[in-house]
């Protein structure tokens, strides 16, 4: 008995004897396994019966019954296991092969989902800018992010300058690139290196970089610390002016100040007031400074064993680069039917982009797009907890000189108490003794 492909049951075309395979259960069910082995797998055809479900090369059965619907085991399996399931990332499936065999559970799709999660929360970054003024610490910026700033900001003349403290201004601008969201903190130093007594001006920065240490110190450890905001600074650009032979007495104390806390980045600003081989000297004269002064930069991290030549390449470059001899621009000109952003001189073009006039494309790659979150663990994992151990340390030294404090008052208290027992002991025998 069969159900034809209009669902009725029929007879027809039964194998004599393998009808008699059937059996019935106790609960009156239809035994149909041992029928479903014996039938010819050529005289019942997938071809015949795709209404029931068909496999390509097997047969195909329909029980009696209409909830019963039995398949024959493909044969392109090789054992019990059914096949994997496919990723719900689709084309971000790490596994890509179609073979049976591969072990899936689904585990590898973990990296997809942290990036969907850090993509929908969006990121973060503070950026410092130190460095006097007239070096092009604005139009740096702009050009990094091609964004405006510094819009509405007020130029102050020689004089006004000369009065001017140091003030630390801060902008927030968030800018999103491919559904990517960042969160751009730029912290700027006005007045810094401007008025001509330079002493200690540089600690106004060194105290707002401890403020926000200490600020982040107390949200971590609050009841609320879901929605943290992260104001740390995570980079510092320290602008060194391309007049000169190098690093001032002032450049040498901030950088000195500012080592153990943020990640310095050496800047010569201006390149373009230079020639190649000024350039080159420049840099050299610079680095064998910090190295005589025993200064702390950023120092770029070592490439794994598995990355490939390219990126090795690139990190020699960025190493190579240090300090940035960069320039900046806003303005967009049109070179050989080509536009873009460049410096127009009566002697000829300078252009932003290109390499081999700057290294402003170096600065930022390395600053964008491969040592950003290095630079944001950094801050996090060596200058916050060196500002958290030492709080630590100095909160202990004050809780046993406070227990040191009240023990050396305690003990005077303790001998003076003593001494008046001892007048009343001897004021009690005696009146005895008179009284006696």
């Amino acid at each position: 008995m069969y159900n034809d492909e209009q669902g009725t049951q029929t007879d027809e075309g039964l194998p004599d004897g393998e009808f008699s395979s059937l059996a019935i259960d106790k609960m009156g069910n239809l035994i149909v396994e041992s029928f479903i082995r014996e039938l010819p797998q050529d005289s019942y055809n997938c071809s015949s019966h795709q209404g029931t479900g068909s496999i390509s090369g097997n047969f195909c059965y329909s029980s009696p019954l209409p909830e019963h619907r039995y398949l024959a085991t493909p044969t392109s399996w090789t054992s019990d296991r059914p096949p994997r399931p496919k990723s719900p990332w689709g084309c971000l499936d790490p596994y890509t092969s179609e073979d049976q065999d591969r072990e899936y559970v689904g585990f590898a799709t973990l990296p997809n989902q942290v990036h969907r999660k850090s993509v929908k929360k969006g990121f973060e970054f503070t950026l410092m800018v130190v460095g006097e003024s007239g070096l092009g610490k604005s139009t740096l910026i702009n050009s990094l992010f091609l964004t405006d700033l510094y819009k509405d900001r007020k130029v102050l003349n020689a004089e006004e300058r000369l009065a001017q403290t140091v003030g630390i201004t801060k902008n927030t601008v968030c800018i999103e690139e491919k559904g990517v969201r960042l969160k751009l903190n730029v912290v700027d130093t006005q007045g810094y290196g401007d008025t001509i007594n330079n002493t200690d001006s540089y600690k106004c920065v060194s105290d707002y970089i401890d403020h926000q240490f200490e600020q982040y110190r107390r949200d971590e450890i609050g009841l609320n610390r879901k929605n943290i905001q992260d104001n740390r600074v995570h980079c510092c650009l320290y602008f060194i002016s391309p007049f000169g032979h190098g690093l001032r007495p002032l450049d040498v104390e901030c950088m000195r100040a500012l080592q153990d806390k943020v990640n310095i980045i050496p800047i010569v600003a201006k390149s373009d007031g230079l020639t190649y081989d000024e350039v080159k000297k420049k840099k050299s004269r610079i680095l064998s400074e910090i190295d005589k002064y025993r200064l702390k930069i950023y120092q770029f991290p070592d490439c794994d064993s598995d990355e490939d030549e390219e990126f090795r390449r690139q990190d020699m470059e960025l190493k190579r680069s240090v300090p940035f001899a960069v320039i900046g621009s806003n303005m967009v000109v049109d070179v050989n039917g080509r536009r873009l952003r460049a410096r127009l001189y009566p002697w000829g073009v300078v252009e932003v982009e290109n390499p081999y006039h700057s290294d402003f494309v170096h600065l930022r790659n390395m600053l964008v797009r491969t040592h950003m979150q290095d630079l944001k663990d950094m801050t996090h994992d060596t200058h916050y907890e060196s500002y958290r151990a030492q709080w630590l340390c100095k909160s202990q030294r004050t809780v046993v000189g406070r227990h040191t404090r009240k023990r050396f008052v305690l003990v005077p208290m303790i001998l003076v108490n003593f001494f008046f027992l001892i007048d009343e002991i001897i004021l009690i025998v005696l009146n005895k003794l008179l009284i006696e």
